[in-house]
């Protein structure tokens, strides 16, 4: 059995596994090397020997505990037909939605548009460096899901004005992301994925009132259909204000909470394997400070299953030595 396994079915506490979100990619020089040639993010993400080389390229470099697949919560609009590009400094861009289109979408081509993916995770689980490790994939969760289509751009701080004028077409757009998530996901655990993550990136926006039907109600949906493939979950609901709630509606085998959110509070209220939290601007301070939160969260954490992870992506500008260190830290714990 892997290490996060352990953590998160056995519940073992005597070792704490690692990976990094966002561990593939901008921080590593050999990534940009790759991008600087590649500048197409959609295409990259759909080439399979490019995108399974970066997703091994942290795991050559560090004695991580899981590769994550090089690919993009986005590239589930993307195989909904609804236009998505990637600008530089920007983010992401999305088109308009034809959800009549959509509507009538079939799975067959679905699957045919992003098939590359689960070709990218079959190739990165087969390898020698995932021996003993897990291979994740991920999907967005609804709710950040639809942020992006209506929005059609990053909410940073803000949704459109009218972003919940139409109801209909919001319910549409739920039901068919929920339709072509399972989608996604079965065809990740089919070809490899032995831990799914789902990412709630903007669960932070709503407010408790309409928590159940945009975040609890649709993620749920997709946990139970998760683990009807027994395979782990894992759910990370960005700067929501009550994990506890979140923990006992949406029941993910574990929880990944973010940098803003006191551990300690969540050891007291929460009973599910955790992981993460370290802040990522810890990376790109010194290594004194760097090991005295590192430190924090595996002394918090010591007696609770916990998987060391980041409170968000890693940052473009981290040092590739920092992440060296910080690995060891918890390696040697």
């Amino acid at each position: 059995m892997t290490p996060i396994n352990k953590v998160i079915i056995n519940k073992e506490t005597s070792i704490n596994p690692i990976w990094i979100m966002r561990q593939a990619g901008r921080y590593l020089p050999e990534f940009r090397e790759i991008r600087s040639k590649n500048t197409d993010f959609i295409k990259l993400c759909l080439d399979v020997n490019l995108s399974s080389e970066i997703t091994l390229q942290p795991l050559k470099r560090f004695s991580l505990d899981a590769a994550i697949i090089f690919s993009d919560i986005l590239m589930l609009p993307y195989g909904l037909n609804q236009k998505v590009e990637f600008k530089k400094n920007f983010g992401p861009i999305l088109g308009e939605i034809n959800i009549g289109k959509m509507s009538k979408l079939d799975e067959i081509d679905f699957i045919e548009k992003i098939y590359p993916v689960y070709k990218s995770i079959k190739k990165v689980s087969k390898n020698k460096l995932t021996t003993n490790k897990n291979t994740i994939g991920f999907v967005g969760a609804p709710w950040t899901l639809l942020v992006y289509m209506i929005n059609q751009q990053s909410p940073k701080k803000n949704l459109k004005k009218d972003f919940f004028k139409d109801d209909f077409l919001i319910n549409r757009i739920l039901l068919i992301l929920e339709k072509f998530l399972k989608i996604h996901i079965k065809n990740q655990i089919e070809n490899g994925a032995n831990v799914i993550q789902i990412f709630d990136s903007w669960a932070g926006l709503l407010e408790e009132r309409d928590l159940p039907n945009y975040v609890y109600t649709p993620t749920l949906n997709l946990v139970n259909y998760v683990k009807s493939l027994k395979i782990p979950v894992i759910c990370f609901p960005r700067e929501i204000k009550n994990y506890k709630e979140y923990c006992e509606i949406v029941k993910p085998d574990a929880i990944s909470i973010d940098y803003n959110i006191d551990p300690k509070e969540i050891l007291k209220n929460i009973k599910i394997p955790v992981q993460g939290g370290l802040n990522p601007k810890i990376l790109l301070t010194d290594k004194e400070t760097l090991k005295k939160e590192t430190l924090k969260y595996l002394n918090i954490f010591k007696d609770h299953p916990y998987i060391f992870n980041l409170g968000h992506g890693v940052l473009p500008e981290t040092d590739p030595d920092m992440v060296e260190y910080l690995v060891n830290i918890v390696k040697d714990y």
